[in-house]
């Protein structure tokens, strides 16, 4: 999300640019239409959390947070799956799993199972995510979370971190 919004907001200022020199009024007329269109794409797309934004959802909650450390995981050409057991999930309203996904890395936070808040974070992935590609979704007792690879390539494993310490 925010990365598309970032792209729109480059091509803003470039259109801005190219304004400010066109000197045909056909050009600047052409110019000025798409900059209107860029402006109220940008207008119509969804804010980016701040983490702080993220933090105090969290603290609002109710209960304890309680992280997440056990998983699985398995790929194929397209994704990277993670598989997260959280016993009677599926019984959770559906705005009560969420994934926050960069280029990078995700955030999952499960709201109020059983009285309590799930939390799962993995950051500097081993290669980029599409976050537009990825998704979860919730199985009995499970969540799934799909990462979208960039590119179709066979990862090692899971971050960074992982790879640099059975490198060691």
């Amino acid at each position: 999300m925010a990365a598309a919004r970032e792209e729109l907001q480059k091509d803003l200022e470039e259109v801005k640019e190219l304004l400010a020199k066109a000197t045909r009024k056909r050009l600047r007329d052409v110019l000025m239409v798409e900059k209107h269109k860029l402006e109220l794409e940008i207008k119509n797309q969804p804010l980016p959390k701040p983490k702080d934004v993220i933090e105090e959802d969290k603290s609002s909650l109710g209960g304890y947070t309680v992280k997440i450390n056990n998983y699985g995981w398995d790929q194929s050409d397209k994704f990277i799956k993670i598989y997260v057991s959280l016993n009677g999930v599926q019984k959770l309203p559906a705005e009560n799993v969420q994934v926050n996904f960069t280029e990078r890395s995700f955030d999952l936070l499960v709201k109020n199972l059983n009285g309590k808040n799930y939390t799962m974070t993995f950051n500097n992935l081993l290669k980029p995510i599409s976050v537009e590609g990825s998704s979860r979704k919730i199985k009995t007792d499970t969540v799934l979370v799909m990462c979208k690879k960039k590119r179709e390539e066979k990862w090692e494993c899971l971050t960074q971190v992982e790879k640099e310490s059975k490198e060691k």
